[in-house]
């Protein structure tokens, strides 16, 4: 019975002192800025919980924004690390200094959405090139119209890459809308005006099972030339207590919440909003080294 109680007794203080040591350290802020798709679906309010389960002491700020904002403010110390999907901005920053120790964590794919009665013809394209220019020329004889981030975020570059690939610069036209704005937001602009648009499928997906996107569709989609890659970097110039938890989660998202990733989304939506990278990194390394290229 005195074995009993002095060890209830034991644990009870050592409860005590973790958590007055808790109240007087206070939670450690990890200012995260992240392309707004992460964000959007939920994701990493999702991986941030499962994070803090084991680190509870720990507050993530995500700010969400476009990946090219997302960097911009890392460079200046306004974030400890980075999401983002935009590899020719993440190689410029990388060799500025400004990032460090990146590594793929996640994949999907971008689609093309529009109206239901395509006037374009978009159904009928035969890559992401060819619907772009049927988009365009749909556009001059002013049937349709497209909405484009124009942010500088990662899907705004991808968009931007396969106009000079077609030949082509919207940038002007009147049918060519640039809302300045996330995802989200984007898609609700193209599906108020009709308008064709280029989204990461996570967001698409998200919107559209919440019933907010009901006069879009998706009208091409697949190949690799549409790949999606999210990376995580750490910022060199971030210290202390911030850095070393802003290295735990980095750690979490790119090994021990790849199984969690592979399985976000299905039970919702059917399918996972996003895929995890663990498997093809030889893969995924090559197609990003490829797209920082340009």
């Amino acid at each position: 019975m005195r074995t009993k109680l002095i060890t209830a007794t034991a644990v009870v203080l050592v409860l005590v002192i973790t958590s007055l040591l808790m109240l007087e350290s206070g939670p450690v802020r990890v200012r995260i800025t992240t392309t707004t798709s992460l964000y959007a679906t939920g994701l990493l309010d999702y991986l941030g919980d499962q994070f803090r389960k084991d680190h509870p002491n720990v507050e993530l700020d995500f700010i969400a924004v476009g990946s090219g904002e997302a960097l911009r403010r890392a460079k200046q110390g306004d974030a400890c690390m980075v999401l983002v999907h935009a590899p020719s901005l993440e190689k410029r920053y990388m060799e500025e200094g400004a990032m460090a120790e990146g590594h793929i964590f996640a994949y999907n794919y971008f689609i093309i959405a529009g109206p239901p009665s395509d006037p374009a013809k978009v159904r009928e394209a035969k890559s992401p090139i060819d619907a772009f220019k049927r988009i365009y020329e749909a556009g001059e004889r002013g049937e349709t119209s497209f909405a484009s981030r124009g942010d500088n975020s990662g899907t705004h570059v991808k968009e931007l890459s396969v106009w000079r690939a077609a030949g082509l610069d919207p940038k002007g036209r009147p049918w060519y809308m640039e809302t300045g704005s996330g995802m989200g937001a984007t898609l609700l602009v193209a599906n108020e005006k009709g308008a064709y648009v280029l989204s990461d499928i996570g967001t698409f997906l998200k919107y559209s099972k919440d019933g907010k996107v009901p006069d879009l569709f998706i009208l091409f989609e697949g190949g690799d030339e549409l790949l999606n890659i999210y990376s995580v970097y750490l910022v060199p110039s971030c210290a202390g207590e911030e850095a070393k938890y802003a290295r735990a989660f980095t750690d979490f998202v790119v090994r021990d919440a790849q199984d969690l990733i592979a399985r976000y989304g299905i039970s919702k939506y059917g399918q996972p909003l996003f895929y995890p990278a663990k498997d093809k990194l030889d893969w995924l390394r090559e197609r990003w080294q490829a797209l920082a290229e340009g």
